[in-house]
């Protein structure tokens, strides 16, 4: 076991061997799923906290079902009905929850950073499950197995990531991971949506969605987060979709076996034509699965932090 962390609150500073360690324990977890009772006593007796400020229903969901599947009690907060509403402050909530005795707190929120305060500030583990558009961690060690399932490693794969690359932690996550593992990255999308200086991060940049899916493995789709964007970085809708959005017409200049992904929830018709979401080069699905044990993996992992450290 490599990973040995108090938090897990991005990719960046991990090392090759944590990822494939953390991804090796996911696997340990896989077939719970599968069984009648879907459930071990890993974490019986372990409090986890889905600190939630940003609407989810894929990356919650899948928290909450890994939390109880290791026999967790898992609590769900977010600021609709509790007292943020009121004026409480991100301290004041933190530190009242922390005194309420949990192990492991997960945490979204729309501001970057607020995982890493937060690690700072309390003894219980964090897990960053998406922070602004920095990181989103468990996303990428996903969509890191997935791939691995599909073409049975990641060295020498070329991938390229399509969309919205300014403002997605999705992204910023996904190249970290898949460079420390050995592929070739490309980030494809309009001018507006590449940030500046993304080169920096050791990827290719292309404008052009044809030539750069030609040769690509995998295509990883970005959703247009319409909730982020202040002006609308593109003329139109039906523009974007025409020169980014990857169809059957696309695909025909792609390789045979290409491995579609997509973060979620999708934009059928923008990014994504319900043909290709739908279609057998697709494992969007398979990611939500294999999401649920990458998310086990990492909260048995951190609680194994805090068991060691009481030896």
């Amino acid at each position: 076991m490599t990973f040995k962390r108090k938090d897990l609150l991005g990719i960046e500073d991990l090392s090759k061997e944590e990822i494939l360690s953390i991804i090796e324990t996911a696997r340990s977890f896989q077939e719970v799923g599968a069984r009648e009772v879907k459930k071990v006593p890993a974490l019986r007796g372990k409090t986890i906290i889905n600190l939630f400020y940003e609407s989810s229903t894929r990356t919650r969901a899948s928290f909450e079902i890994a939390g109880k599947r290791l026999s967790g009690d898992v609590i769900n907060f977010s600021p609709s009905g509790s007292s943020v509403e009121k004026g409480e402050s991100l301290m004041d909530t933190a530190k009242n929850l922390e005194a309420m005795g949990p192990d492991i707190i997960v945490c979204r929120h729309s501001m970057a950073g607020v995982p890493y305060w937060l690690s700072k500030n309390l003894k219980a583990s964090i897990i960053n499950a998406g922070d602004g558009f920095h990181e989103h961690p468990t996303q990428a060690l996903l969509d890191v197995m997935t791939l691995l399932d599909a073409k049975k490693k990641i060295e020498g794969l070329k991938v390229v990531i399509v969309g919205d690359i300014a403002h997605s932690r999705v992204a910023r996550s996904d190249i970290y991971a898949l460079q420390k593992l050995g592929a070739k990255v490309s980030v494809v999308g309009p001018a507006s949506m590449i940030p500046v200086g993304i080169e920096t991060f050791g990827v290719e940049v292309s404008y052009n969605l044809r030539e750069a899916i030609k040769d690509a493995d995998c295509a990883i789709m970005l959703r247009i987060q319409n909730e982020r964007l202040g002006l609308t970085p593109f003329p139109t809708t039906r523009e974007y979709s025409q020169f980014y959005g990857l169809n059957k017409e696309v695909l025909k200049g792609a390789k045979k076996d290409i491995t579609i992904m997509h973060p979620g929830p999708v934009n059928r018709g923008v990014e994504i034509d319900p043909m290709v979401a739908d279609g057998p080069y697709s494992v969007i699905l398979d990611q939500v699965k294999n999401g649920v044990a990458i998310r086990m993996a990492v909260l048995y992992l951190l609680t194994q932090h805090h068991e060691e450290k009481k030896k």
